[in-house]
């Protein structure tokens, strides 16, 4: 993918596959398109022009330059805010049985004072109430009062806020174990609010991963997390970006630290410095930091 000024203000022109579009200025529009793979940014414009019946990527540029609520669209699609709970059942199940109960070990050897998890891409929420859910479990079944904290990002305020919130609808908690529905949700006018007791160690922050300003979500004052997850994150990206956001999570990671990917991007740890604890978890450690 190529890019360069055009002339007109606040516009580039970019070269996508075969394709040339025009798009406005990132610093004008919010949009950031260069570190996207090509494919994902193709199949997204197409999508949008498909939608909005746009017969080329000059018409498509008209919209959006005339509909702001079309920009905010194409956003939304690009900083993809799809997940869900429990979304990888191997991932979880080994959490379960292997990684949870050795942290808290370690850390009652070692005196740490609290379990450190971030969920970097964290969208609605479903991975950190899942996270969540599967600790108060472990806790409740081991009768130890084990402490934990999960801080949980995301780019978009709005996912953010709307995690934050916790509703969600039923067919969203398919995955979430009958008991668990009953015992960490409320059922209200057709949808199903996380109880306070669930988010009380759950901290909803913005964060960018390729933003130069933090190494790690604020609350968090110095990283040191035990578990940090990028799941499903990596693959949208072009490798220096995927470098950047690998680099970030693995840098604020405590030393024996776990780094936790998406099926599909197991690719990419694998054939860089790390290793898989398990196989085919998804649940990788840094063999340099080790």
């Amino acid at each position: 993918m190529k890019e360069n000024k055009t002339g007109k203000p606040g516009l580039y022109r970019m070269t996508v596959g075969e394709k040339e579009i025009l798009f406005p200025d990132s610093s004008l529009s919010g949009i950031e398109l260069s570190g996207f793979t090509t494919d994902f940014l193709e199949k997204t414009i197409y999508q949008r022009m498909e939608e909005t019946q746009s017969g080329s990527m000059e018409e498509y540029l008209s919209v959006i330059v005339k509909d702001a609520g079309e920009e905010n669209r194409l956003k939304d699609l690009l900083y993809v805010g799809y997940s869900e709970f429990f979304r990888n059942s191997l991932t979880f199940a080994v959490l379960e049985r292997l990684i949870f109960p050795s942290l808290f070990i370690h850390h009652q050897q070692t005196n740490r004072k609290e379990l450190r998890i971030w969920s970097s891409a964290c969208a609605g929420g479903q991975e950190a109430y899942s996270l969540a859910i599967l600790l108060e479990e472990l806790i409740k079944e081991k009768k130890v009062p084990w402490n934990y904290r999960i801080f949980a990002t995301d780019k978009s305020s709005e996912q953010v806020e709307w995690a934050r919130k916790g509703v969600f609808s039923q067919q969203s908690l398919a995955k979430v174990p009958f008991s668990a529905m009953v015992q960490w949700f409320d059922k209200q006018k057709g949808s199903y609010v996380v109880k306070p007791e669930l988010k009380r160690r759950i901290d909803f922050s913005v964060f960018d991963l390729l933003g130069q300003m933090n190494s790690s979500p604020s609350a968090s004052i110095f990283g040191d997390f035990d578990i940090v997850f990028c799941s499903n994150v990596l693959f949208y990206y072009k490798p220096e970006f995927r470098t950047a956001i690998l680099e970030k999570a693995t840098g604020c990671l405590s030393k024996d630290g776990n780094i936790v990917v998406g099926d599909v991007e197991r690719s990419y740890l694998l054939n860089a410095h790390f290793h898989e604890v398990y196989p085919h978890s998804g649940i990788f450690r840094n063999k340099e930091r080790e």
